[in-house]
């Protein structure tokens, strides 16, 4: 029994032995020497950039590339030729109605409903009728050159007389103030950025006002136009007051010491009397900081006769100085020139013959006439 304990107590004590070696092995694996270095702990991996995460820029600004617009020679001899594309049609029907050998009066009902067409109204319509068959019978019918008779006598019903010069500078320092009025749809904010690519061309100093505050989309069209050509556009917020965000825009012009400032304006016909009296408004605001020295309707030519409706209605309110035809290039009929001048007495100064950046130019009685003629 005793030999049994005996070897008992042994293996319990060579047991424990074991243990406690194996236990001071584990802590002094975990201690760390002194002097000796620090094993780091786990780091954490860096984070790959990715596409989506702001990357620093290269410089604090980025550049703005800058369009270079046409000259206005280039500019008008391109128009000349796609004007000639869209109205030549009228002048070939009226030259193969007047060459006929003999002028009835069936010839010369057909003339009248040829230019009625046009569009260029009753009475220009009767005024030119009457002239050419004088023109024809005094010099005579065989002897006349047609084409030379008509063009002469539509020129003269152009009127190259009228003063088709953009007033686009100030007096005494102040900037020249251009207010493009008309509804919408007819591409009034377009032609504002138009004309600020026409002046920059002429190397004025421009400053947009994007008064139509109704429409975001219009701000931020101009502001897409300015942009183009390195202009600055004032705006303010959505649904601002129209005459306010047009005060300021002339105020920052004339601090600037720019030449000219184009105010975009908003055009809901469908509210008439609130138009009205809204540019009513913004004209007598303006004219507190300096005076409006252009006032430009802007019309689609496609439109006809609902053109000159909208004619009288803006005539009424603004001092219109000036008309802009747009869509002159496709079915727009070239009579309305005649026809819009005639009712308000004013001229034709800007045509726009396409949806091109640089399709608007300066509106030339002869050039158009000629391109008629083909």
């Amino acid at each position: 029994m005793s030999s049994t304990l005996f070897l008992v107590v042994l293996i319990a004590v060579v047991a424990l032995a074991v243990v406690g070696l194996v236990i001071g092995l584990v802590a002094l694996a975990r201690k760390p020497k002194r002097g000796g270095p620090q094993v780091p702990g786990p780091q954490a991996a860096p984070t790959a950039p990715t596409d989506s995460a702001p990357q620093a820029p290269e410089s604090a600004t980025s550049a703005v590339t800058i369009d270079r617009p046409e000259a206005s020679a280039t500019r008008m001899q391109r128009l000349r030729q796609r004007l000639a594309g869209s109205q030549g049609a009228l002048g070939r029907g009226l030259l193969a109605l007047l060459s006929r050998d003999a002028l009835d009066e069936d010839t010369w009902e057909a003339i009248e409903d040829t230019l009625l067409g046009a569009d260029v109204g009753v009475g220009p319509t009767q005024e030119l009728v009457e002239r050419l068959r004088t023109r024809l019978r005094v010099e005579g019918e065989g002897s006349a050159d047609p084409r030379t008779v008509l063009r002469e006598e539509l020129v003269a019903l152009v009127d190259p007389s009228m003063d088709r010069a953009l007033r686009v500078s100030g007096a005494d320092g102040q900037p020249g103030v251009v207010l493009v009025v008309g509804v919408n749809g007819a591409g009034k904010t377009t032609t504002v950025g138009k004309i600020a690519r026409i002046l920059v061309a002429e190397n004025h100093s421009v400053v947009l006002g994007a008064a139509d505050t109704f429409r975001a989309a219009a701000v931020e069209q101009l502001a897409t136009w300015g942009d183009r050509v390195g202009v600055e556009v004032v705006r303010g917020p959505e649904g601002s007051d129209p005459a306010s965000v047009a005060f300021e825009a002339v105020k920052h012009g004339a601090d600037a010491g720019v030449d000219t400032v184009v105010i975009d304006t908003a055009g809901r016909l469908q509210n008439k009397a609130g138009l009205m009296d809204e540019l009513g408004k913004v004209k007598r605001v303006i004219e507190k900081q300096s005076p409006v020295t252009e006032v430009l309707l802007v019309l689609d030519a496609t439109t006809g006769q609902n053109g000159m409706v909208q004619a009288r209605v803006f005539s009424e309110v603004v001092d219109v100085t000036g008309i802009v035809l747009t869509k002159l290039d496709g079915s727009a009929k070239g009579g309305i020139v005649v026809a819009v001048q005639r009712e308000l007495g004013v001229p034709v100064k800007l045509v726009g013959l396409g949806e091109g950046a640089d399709d608007l130019a300066p509106f030339e009685p002869e050039a158009f006439v000629d391109a008629m003629l083909g």
